[in-house]
């Protein structure tokens, strides 16, 4: 049955990473499907934190456009002006939030007298945009779906990003109200899954990234890709591709660096922006390092051969921000068979999947010598390493497929006819994101 779907969410395409990368796709699948789309979102920001060309000088008004994705599908986006900060803090990545938060809920305001969307989404973060969810849907009616990328507000208190008490519990109050009033509530892995049913007595179904394992694959050029980036065949590249932000502890890789600097064959490369990248390359100066290399966000069409220039992928974070985020990157680098150093807690969902199929290494969070010591013993040559690639690249094939995903999602969600009926997933016989 043909729908009209809603999705208000704070990231999207031509985002090229996180949040709005999924949404962007998520979105072009669904009309694809049939389904009549609209999106209200953001200028895209994310994740230099600048809105993007050609948007900047069209980012301080209302503006409404189409993607046109064939002859006969398009997407319907109207993008809300909101404020970017230029400094980010807890302070004023919730000011920005919030003015995103207001400035659409004028959009939704209207469209609750235009023509129903059966279907409303809402992803978070932002949290607070769940309330405009549950707000259409208690005067229009229609199935609201309410899905968790991050579970921000702990992430924030955890991480003392936001340090007032009262604020923190008057966000985690309003967030239980969304999730004991949302009709679907999903995420993305089984320990935020865990998480999420500790804030309210609810289901909770499991939605988890995705990639196009079409477009990221496996190549045998490894050596030739490292010249092309200005190493040496022989060079051992450690690769951190994504977001520089606060949750990852980057600083780690670059004492890690330091620690490693006789090695003259180890070379670090951080791939990405964010609004920590500047303290990073203050610190690397602090530190004369000279084989830690800045690299700036690769476009999509090199990114798949980008990953497989990498001898190990580093997939850090704070010991505090276990099973809060999932990292989306790992997606990516399974799929193009590459072998992560893994950060993360035993007991955690990123801990359990990566040690149960043998596709990385797994190493306590804000351990700086584990840390050293794994990149020194990264060896491609070893046939352990081997399996763990090959195991890595089979894993993102059986349950990482983005149609597989996507369509087992929607087709559990719109079979729904009873909103509080229990909404579950076969499980399967090898540890994954579906049954860990």
């Amino acid at each position: 049955m043909k729908r009209r779907i809603l999705l208000i969410g704070g990231n999207y395409y031509p985002e090229p990473t996180g949040i709005g990368k999924y949404n962007g796709e998520m979105m072009k699948w669904l009309a694809e499907e049939g389904h009549d789309c609209t999106v209200v979102t953001t200028f895209p920001y994310y994740p230099e934190w600048k809105v993007q060309p050609p948007y900047q000088k069209k980012c301080y008004w209302f503006k409404k456009e189409i993607i046109q994705i064939n002859d006969d599908v398009s997407i319907k986006i109207i993008r809300c002006p909101h404020y970017v900060p230029g400094r980010l803090s807890g302070f004023t990545r919730s000011l920005s939030e919030f003015s995103f938060f207001f400035s659409s809920c004028l959009i939704i305001l209207q469209l609750l007298f235009k023509k129903k969307y059966n279907t409303i989404i809402t992803v978070a973060p932002p949290f607070a945009l769940g309330l405009l969810g549950l707000l259409y849907k208690k005067i229009r009616g229609g199935n609201f779906l309410y899905h968790i990328q991050d579970l921000q507000i702990d992430a924030a208190r955890d991480l003392s990003m936001i340090k007032s008490g009262v604020i923190i519990n008057i966000f985690l109050a309003a967030e239980r109200f969304i999730i004991k009033h949302a009709d679907v509530v999903s995420t993305i892995s089984q320990g935020m899954i865990n998480k999420c049913k500790d804030k309210c007595d609810k289901e909770v179904v499991l939605f988890p990234n995705w990639v196009d394992t079409q477009r990221f694959r496996p190549l045998n050029t490894k050596e030739q890709i490292k010249a092309s980036y200005g190493f040496s065949p022989t060079d051992k590249i450690i690769l951190y591709a994504g977001a520089i932000g606060q949750k990852q502890g980057l600083e780690a890789v670059l004492y890690c660096a330091k620690t490693l600097e006789s090695s003259k064959e180890i070379k670090f490369a951080i791939c990405g922006t964010g609004p920590y990248k500047e303290k990073l390359v203050e610190l690397k100066n602090q530190l004369k390092l000279e084989n830690v290399f800045f690299l700036p966000l690769q476009p999509l069409k090199v990114f798949n051969s980008f990953l497989n220039m990498a001898d190990a992928h580093l997939v850090l974070q704070r010991a505090g921000a276990s099973d809060l985020v999932l990292p989306s990157k790992l997606s990516a680098i399974l799929s193009v068979g590459g072998v992560p150093i893994v950060t993360a807690n035993e007991g955690t969902t990123l801990h359990d999947i990566v040690n149960y199929n043998n596709m990385g290494i797994v190493i306590e969070p804000e351990n700086q010598q584990s840390l050293a010591d794994a990149i020194a013993n990264i060896n491609i040559e070893n046939p352990e390493y081997q399996q763990k690639s090959r195991n890595a690249r089979e894993y993102a094939e059986a349950y990482l497929t983005g149609k597989k995903i996507l369509n087992r999602y929607f087709s559990k969600v719109f079979d729904n006819r009873n909103a509080k009926s229990k909404i579950t997933f076969k499980k399967t016989t090898s540890r994954s994101f579906e049954s860990i």
